[in-house]
């Protein structure tokens, strides 16, 4: 995926200075997060020249799901920095009121965590770094 991708999120990105991510519940970084991730995956999957509308959900299932989700964050943790590693313990100890449908709770618990760090950079207006980070997500998940 390239750079470009920052660019989808500078016009939309919410840096208003009454939002500050390090005070917002870890859950609520992670429903930013699952939004922010959804739209990426989406734009790449049309990059990649998917262009019938199944074959487009069928490739972001993939992306999204849990256990996806969980090994890519397993492969970009020793890539993150301290504060990165801080959101996503938080996010990852954050006690949900749902359980998973189609994952045990373990990968739903990491894949809260990476959502939540997506969020919590989204929101930081750290966009440059955020896709740098779903790169490597979407990479790791297209190695398995």
């Amino acid at each position: 995926m390239e750079k470009a991708g920052v660019n989808l999120f500078n016009d939309i990105c919410l840096q208003h200075k009454n939002i500050k991510p390090t005070e917002l519940p870890s859950l609520v970084l992670a429903y930013i997060g699952d939004a922010v991730y959804e739209l990426a995956v989406r734009r790449y999957l049309v990059t990649q020249g998917s262009v019938k509308v199944n074959q487009l959900h069928k490739g972001a299932v993939r992306y999204v799901r849990a256990g996806a989700q969980a090994r890519a964050l397993f492969a970009l943790e020793e890539k993150l920095t301290e504060e990165e590693t801080a959101v996503v313990r938080r996010g990852r100890n954050a006690k949900s009121a749902t359980l998973p449908k189609n994952a045990d709770i373990m990968e739903y618990r990491q894949a809260t965590a990476l959502e939540a760090l997506i969020g919590y950079l989204y929101l930081q207006g750290q966009q440059e770094r955020m896709m740098e980070i779903i790169n490597v997500v979407i990479e790791a998940i297209n190695r398995n």
